[in-house]
């Protein structure tokens, strides 16, 4: 039994994906940057480590966090948006070595869709990614050395755009103007489906595989983020007719195949 979860990570989705698994009877434990925030959400009820993984080690109660794990999950944010120059895939491969020597033997890494170039067209888990960004290829080489690592089994998760909570993409495109790729499909998850497909691979005991995480509708954005701007009652996008040559659209074989999830938020 997976009974001991241990998630790398307690933001916007692994902090809610705690209170359901302690919800559901498994022992649960978190990590966070702040040594201060780590007390406060130990408080809070939630056994939380500080935990830092930088380009030149990891840091914190790595020993005392790591202990005692059946299921690993591993969330942190690449921070490869904010063009930092930030080595993600560094960083990682000193955090692989600490769970290699842990004797961990089941992990769950969370990567993203962003690893598929627009130029794949219409892509599933049978096809091999193309990233051509520098945020797509660290992603990849981060999945490569995890899923081929001899020490523990691995499941990679990517993500498709993520939205719920308070969290909304057209919080920040509404009444914008001149927006291209108007005709690209949408690839998103809700948070509720994030949390779903997560316990399911733990229940199942899903590890090995990959499988892409991205509700089965794909609408145009223009589409998509018209109706949501109308129903929050915000002014809408407005795209123009250009940049709509290449664009991804991301689906999976495996999360009905392997998981037979079924999604809860329709696009």
């Amino acid at each position: 039994m997976n009974k001991n979860i241990t998630i790398a990570g307690l933001g916007w989705l692994g902090k809610p994906l705690a209170t359901h698994l302690q919800l559901l009877g498994y022992r649960v434990k978190g990590s966070v940057t702040d040594a201060q925030k780590a007390k406060d959400q130990t408080k809070g009820g939630i056994a939380t480590f500080p935990l830092i993984i930088a380009e030149s080690g990891v840091g914190g109660m790595v020993d005392t966090f790591l202990a005692d794990t059946d299921v690993l999950i591993i969330m942190i944010p690449p921070g490869l948006r904010k063009n930092t120059g930030a080595n993600y895939a560094l960083k990682m491969a000193h955090f692989l070595h600490v769970i290699e020597e842990s004797g961990i033997k089941k992990v769950i890494l969370v990567s993203s869709t962003s690893v598929y170039s627009d130029e794949q067209g219409v892509v599933t888990e049978k096809d091999v990614p193309q990233p051509e960004t520098d945020a797509g290829k660290q992603l990849y080489d981060v999945e490569q050395i995890f899923f081929n690592s001899p020490a523990f089994q691995t499941t990679i998760v990517r993500f498709g755009g993520l939205f719920g909570g308070s969290r909304n993409p057209i919080k920040f495109l509404a009444g914008r103007k001149g927006l291209s790729n108007g005709n690209a499909s949408v690839n998103m998850i809700h948070r509720d489906d994030c949390i779903g497909i997560l316990i399911r691979i733990i229940k199942e005991d899903a590890f090995g595989h990959i499988f892409n995480a991205v509700a089965p509708q794909h609408p145009s954005k223009r589409d998509y983020y018209t109706r949501q701007a109308k129903e929050l009652g915000l002014e809408p996008p407005q795209y123009s007719d250009e940049g709509d040559e290449d664009f991804k659209e991301v689906h999976s074989v495996h999360i009905k195949d392997v998981l037979g999830y079924t999604f809860q938020v329709s696009l």
